[in-house]
């Protein structure tokens, strides 16, 4: 089945309206404590909307993946992504980082699986590095290769990781679930964060709005569309639309807080698109409408 444009619009929006609302949250409140709300809101969320839908929980073996899963695709993933807007990375570059997911899911599992990398997909990996120094190009020449440079690079392991992880010991089980516990196992690291760092609140009215949105539109209607897209169209034609994420979070970061990308971002926008494009490789399931060619993580929505 092919993706419908208006969902596919819908998913593309929230997912690149998370970037710009994360920036907002940093701005109006430290990182860490940012992330201990957003995680606990989002874990009752998750998990009341799994009670009502009736998802099935995983057990045993499969608990302790999903919190080994949710912790990299969930703590790694924002605390890296959060740090980084804290030290002045901008949103649309974290976004053009973070949608790299599927070609280093793809590397990682060709290490970690034996996964084959295609000469195609081979090629898309060296645009998207091309588009990642491209777009980081001016902040580099500005103040060097920083902790700021670095922790959105982090936050990329950490997705991709959970994502093999993920695919290798949780295949066939509910992601709504899945999701509540890494959500939930990741509050602990979340509040070790916070104590690492500032735990301050400069906009409390900011902050409550930015915090509320994060769960609204990221945690809850961003997780139920997406896994309705994914049933719809498998999750490979959902992968394509890390093409235009990043640019979406651009146009958004520029209307909510008037911050124009510059022409390295811009190019790097623009390359970094035609590598997720020619990264995707239309597999057997892809086909058929179900699951992915290429792995794809839960919990991506910044």
């Amino acid at each position: 089945m092919k993706l419908e444009p208006r969902l596919a619009v819908t998913v593309a929006f929230l997912y690149s309206l998370g970037y710009p609302i994360g920036a907002l949250g940093v701005e109006a409140m430290a990182p860490g404590p940012l992330l201990v709300g957003r995680f606990v809101l989002s874990g009752l969320a998750l998990a009341v909307i799994a009670v009502v839908t009736g998802a099935r929980r995983p057990r045993g073996v499969q608990l302790r993946d999903a919190v080994v899963v949710g912790l990299l695709t969930q703590a790694v993933q924002f605390i890296g992504c959060y740090e980084a807007m804290r030290l002045g990375v901008s949103p649309v570059l974290v976004a053009l980082v973070i949608a790299m997911n599927p070609l280093a899911t793809a590397v990682l599992a060709a290490a970690l699986l034996g996964e084959r990398i295609s000469r195609r997909r081979a090629v898309a990996l060296v645009l998207a590095v091309v588009a990642v120094v491209v777009a980081f190009a001016g902040r580099v020449a500005d103040v060097g290769i920083d902790a700021a440079v670095l922790a959105p690079v982090v936050a990329l392991v950490g997705l991709s990781l959970g994502g093999v992880l993920q695919q290798r010991r949780l295949a066939g089980v509910d992601a709504v679930p899945v999701s509540a516990i890494g959500v939930t196992a990741s509050v602990p690291f979340a509040v070790l964060f916070s104590l690492f760092g500032p735990v301050e609140v400069y906009d409390a009215r900011q902050a409550v709005l930015s915090l509320l949105a994060m769960v609204v539109f990221s945690s809850v209607l961003g997780m139920t569309l997406y896994l309705q897209a994914v049933r719809r169209a498998g999750a490979a034609q959902v992968s394509m639309l890390f093409a235009v994420i990043p640019s979406g979070a651009a146009l958004l970061t520029w209307a909510l807080m008037g911050t124009r990308p510059d022409l390295g971002v811009v190019v790097g926008l623009a390359i970094g698109a035609v590598a997720c494009v020619l990264g995707r490789e239309r597999g057997r399931s892809d086909a058929a409408g179900g699951d992915a060619a290429v792995p794809t993580a839960v919990g991506t929505r910044v």
